[in-house]
């Protein structure tokens, strides 16, 4: 019997577009992976819209809907998946969730994907900062922050890496690419433990070429394509990172061309044309091209 990788996503959802859970769901699907979605919010589209409606699922209804899961004895993961969250007591009880499940577990893998600002502003609430730094980077075996959310790049990974996960991936940072300013720079690093008990640490660093759009759901799309390429290549931080991002390249570039065709020349494509060509993707997704070299440190 083929055995199923299942992994449970906590994170938003919109009705049109690709955002959060949407981001995560299909490429993880189409890789092989079950995924058991809870929404975080249920939005029309996301917020980068002129308009946006919806709800918000509260701590209590997050507790809910876990028990109804619990009850019936199916809570067994192979991964947890989490993204965007602005609530402390929603961010609590996730923690508490994932302690469970590790119990359960043990072999449990928790990618956290800590979503709180970017290019030097927060965009969540400040109180939530604490709940990341003292409970959820304790449990969370990969994390994938941005620069604004790690700071001080490779003395942070190996902090992080102190403080709890055995994966830290910088998914975008202010590092200057010997290529020139049209390049974004990511770094890697993995901890690993050697036969004999000592550790040691893989570190990676890749360039992407920039383009010139705000995509929404991208960051969702990387930390979902992580889990998938790091359970593939678990002891491989290269491959894992250099089919990640080559998946992001490939449905980027398939966006772009379909935007900016739809705008007509010399428009900005609007939001709704931006949304990630996730769909017409999947072939790269199953196979992505090797676009991105990642070098080892």
């Amino acid at each position: 019997i083929e055995m199923e990788c299942r992994v449970l996503s906590v994170q938003s959802h919109v009705v049109r577009g690709y955002v959060g859970n949407k981001s995560a769901t299909f490429p993880l699907q189409v890789l092989g992976f079950e995924v058991d979605s809870i929404n975080s919010v249920q939005f029309s589209n996301h917020t980068g819209y002129a308009h946006w409606k919806g709800q918000v699922l509260t701590a209590d209804e997050l507790n809910v809907l876990y028990e109804g899961i619990k009850l019936n004895n199916v809570n067994h993961y192979d991964y947890v998946l989490t993204g965007y969250t602005r609530d402390t007591s929603f961010l609590e009880t996730v923690v508490d969730i994932v302690q469970e499940l590790k119990r359960l577990n043990p072999k449990l893998v928790y990618v956290c994907d800590p979503v709180m600002g970017d290019q030097g502003s927060m965009y969540v609430p400040e109180n939530i900062l604490p709940v990341y730094r003292d409970k959820v980077v304790a449990v969370a075996d990969i994390l994938t922050p941005n620069q604004f959310e790690a700071d001080c790049y490779v003395n942070v990974m190996d902090l992080l890496h102190q403080m709890g996960p055995d994966m830290v991936v910088l998914t975008s940072t202010d590092l200057i690419s010997p290529h020139g300013g049209q390049f974004l720079v990511a770094l890697g690093s993995q901890k690993m433990v050697r036969p004999d008990g000592t550790t040691s640490t893989q570190k990676i660093r890749m360039e992407m070429p920039k383009v010139d759009a705000v995509f929404v759901g991208t960051g969702d799309l990387f930390a979902a394509m992580l889990l998938a390429w790091t359970h593939h290549h678990p002891k491989d931080l290269k491959a894992a990172c250099e089919k990640t991002v080559s998946v992001l390249h490939h449905v980027i570039k398939r966006t772009i061309t379909y935007a900016n065709k739809m705008a007509g020349p010399g428009k900005r494509p609007s939001p709704a044309q931006l949304e990630l060509r996730m769909v017409q993707s999947k072939k790269d997704i199953e196979y992505p091209a090797i676009v991105v070299e990642a070098i080892v440190l």
